[in-house]
């Protein structure tokens, strides 16, 4: 309850559905307890992942598994108690499945790849322990067997250091959101914002984009720099993301190869776990949201139970 709702809210949940009379410090309190027995039970399934034979050593291909696999990341802002607004790094691995699916533009049914059988890990704190977290739950998931892997993310440099650590044989994506979400600021530096000019020169370009032409991109607005003096600088970041990019925007090579080409299987999880940690008013202690988390988690990725047999001891009659 306590993994899914505010703790006030799983006392009247008790109450009014169960029958059962639980303070919300009560509830509190077994929260914190249980929670410290499944990062302990997290821990250990860490420790066991991380073993050897080093990723290295591992031969795709090798078990029955041919189903191709992703793993993406990003972050969410939760609020901690003296701290502010911290970064949760949020990972989700993911099995592809393509079927056919309604384009938005065109009504018309195209074969595209879809992340199903999400499962989410959620560290707060620095990029290395959370990596040998990912790498933990993609090896659970039989990541290192899979026929074909990808790794889904934005431009942060910490996505692209651990995917180069950890999955460095996958094929890389930065999010078609974050790309578009760079060439609109490119138009609106070029035409202002909202006009018509920016909007027609944003079509024109994200066709570019999406062929798979982020390194002629680059170019063009550093030539547009040089002839926009008042737009010069903002061009400039623009061209060098897409420069420092290009071998991870090739969208269209990779949507024919069955690959997802956004992070929404990632996001959706930064998602649920903000509606969990960060409600109105919510302060958390570090150690009581650490705690939590791995419950959060394991609700989000539909093995509770799992979770719940590894942590729980049954007293003795």
């Amino acid at each position: 309850m306590s993994g899914l709702v505010a703790f006030e809210h799983a006392e009247e949940i008790l109450s009014q559905l169960g029958q059962v009379s639980m303070s919300d410090s009560t509830i509190w309190r077994h929260t914190d307890a249980w929670g410290t027995r499944c990062q302990a039970v997290e821990a250990a399934q860490c420790a066991i992942a991380t073993a050897l034979p080093p990723r290295g050593e591992i031969v795709r291909g090798e078990s029955r598994q041919r189903t191709d696999m992703g793993v993406a990341m990003d972050g969410a802002m939760v609020p901690i108690r003296k701290e502010g607004w911290k970064e949760l790094k949020t990972g989700c691995v993911f099995e592809i499945e393509v079927r056919l699916t309604p384009d938005k533009a065109s009504g018309e049914l195209l074969e595209l790849a879809h992340a199903v059988r999400n499962s989410y890990v959620a560290h707060l704190g620095g990029p290395e322990a959370f990596g040998q977290q990912v790498w933990s739950e993609a090896r659970r998931r039989q990541f290192a067997q899979a026929h074909d892997t990808i790794v889904v993310g934005d431009g942060a440099v910490w996505v692209w250091n651990l995917a180069r650590e950890h999955f460095y044989d996958s094929r890389q994506v930065v999010d078609w959101y974050h790309a578009t979400q760079h060439l609109s600021g490119a138009a609106q530096a070029l035409h202002g914002e909202g006009t018509p000019a920016a909007q027609q020169w944003f079509k024109q370009h994200e066709t570019m984009l999406f062929q798979g032409h982020a390194n002629r991109l680059a170019v063009q607005l550093r030539a547009e720099a040089a002839v926009h003096p008042a737009a010069a600088e903002v061009l400039r970041r623009e061209a060098g993301y897409f420069a420092d990019h290009q071998r991870r925007m090739q969208y269209m090579e990779l949507r024919e190869d069955g690959f997802p080409i956004g992070s929404g299987m990632v996001e959706s999880g930064c998602k649920q776990f903000r509606q969990r940690f960060s409600g109105p008013g919510m302060q958390w202690s570090r150690p009581g949201i650490e705690r939590l988390l791995p419950i959060r988690a394991a609700i989000m990725s539909h093995r509770f139970d799992q979770l719940w047999k590894s942590t729980h001891t049954s007293p003795l009659n």
